[in-house]
């Protein structure tokens, strides 16, 4: 039973801790533009970083002169 002397505060405060990260995100403005999130994911305009490897491997063999 004393068990519930330790845990009942201890729940208490992470709820409030929770609460306050909370409304400390929405003052910051973490949820202002969802809809740029969700458009966003949706268009892929990302250029890659390296070309896919075949074509790096097939550029290397075309520009060899047999021996």
């Amino acid at each position: 039973m004393s068990i519930l002397a330790i845990l009942i505060p201890v729940a208490l405060g992470l709820g409030v801790i929770g609460l306050v990260v909370f409304f400390w995100t929405v003052q910051d403005g973490q949820y202002d533009d969802l809809a740029g999130d969700a458009e966003r994911i949706l268009f892929d305009d990302d250029t890659p970083l390296m070309p896919p490897c075949d074509t790096v491997l097939g550029a290397a063999t075309k520009d060899r002169s047999p021996l």
